[in-house]
């Protein structure tokens, strides 16, 4: 099993960014505590991140075919990236949303995502831990499919 895990616009800032939202854990060590799940259940991690909506949906477009799903943080992307939700639903991939911190308390403008209605599910407020928690979900969806 392999899944792609892609982590949006500002988040190569995390433990910089924001501590007290985001928390203190940097990217790298996000990227290799999940990995290490991914060894522990068997599973391809590959992680990925970029600044840049399109390279983000050229990523996902070169990796769909040999892969079985997606985690995703679009970060500001979220809100507005059409483009991106596009190029999920072409990967035909499930898909599950995460976010570090919880978009549903913040700012209004914050907790309308145009990934949701298309992600097989959303993670929100848990810390790095959402991504812990996409990765267990996404392999028992992936499981009870096969």
């Amino acid at each position: 099993m392999r899944f792609l895990v892609i982590h949006g616009p500002n988040l190569n800032r995390l433990g910089q960014r924001e501590p007290d939202v985001y928390g203190k854990k940097t990217l790298a060590e996000i990227d290799s505590r999940l990995q290490q799940r991914g060894v522990e259940l068997g599973i391809d991690i590959v992680p990925f991140q970029s600044n840049s909506e399109g390279v983000i949906i050229d990523f996902i477009q070169l990796q769909a075919s040999r892969s079985d799903g997606i985690i995703i943080n679009p970060g500001a992307l979220t809100h507005y990236g059409l483009s991106l939700r596009d190029a999920l639903v072409d990967s035909k991939l499930p898909a599950i949303e995460v976010h570090l911190s919880n978009i549903y308390a913040r700012e209004e403008w914050r907790s309308h995502s145009v990934i949701a209605p298309i992600a097989t599910g959303q993670i929100s407020g848990l810390g790095w831990k959402g991504y812990v928690a996409a990765i267990e979900m996404l392999y028992a969806h992936c499981k009870e499919q096969s």
